[in-house]
């Protein structure tokens, strides 16, 4: 994990790859929960014996799901000490290239692409890359921005 000691640590490490963090197992019943979360039950995310002859061969993660696995991800692959707050302001850019089979485990890198200095902080993009394991092509690729609070 890369740790940073206050904003000026975070500016002067625009450009650089971060790391990943841990493989993270996809599993049905975690489908299962974010399609009762979210109400969505399509049946390629929660019908097994459905999915089996559909065109993934089985299970996928929802989009928004893989999405939403970066604030877990993203905190093991860096922090930044010594502000008061780091919020999640939005994202820039967010695509879906690879579907993320259940049973599969995913991992997330990480990339500083720009940093804004603000009357308060910062803003902060960072590129994460969800990869999955085995895949070349990787499940999600999102450009976020994180507001950092001096």
């Amino acid at each position: 994990m890369r740790i940073f000691s206050g904003i000026d640590e975070v500016e002067s490490a625009v450009g650089e790859h971060l790391g990943y963090s841990e493989w993270f197992p996809i599993t049905q019943e975690r489908v299962d929960k974010f399609a009762d979360a979210t109400e969505d039950h399509q049946w390629i995310h929660v019908d097994p014996e459905r999915a089996a002859q559909g065109p993934y061969g089985g299970t996928i993660a929802h989009g928004y799901l893989t999405l939403s696995l970066l604030p877990v991800l993203g905190a093991q692959v860096m922090r930044v000490d010594g502000v008061s707050m780091a919020v999640n302001y939005g994202s820039n850019k967010v695509r879906f290239p690879a579907p993320v089979k259940v049973g599969s485990s995913v991992r997330a890198g990480a990339e500083i692409l720009t940093f804004e200095r603000t009357t308060n902080g910062a803003n902060l993009v960072v590129r994460y890359t969800i990869e999955i394991e085995g895949v070349s092509k990787p499940a999600l690729v999102a450009d976020t921005v994180r507001l950092l609070v001096a």
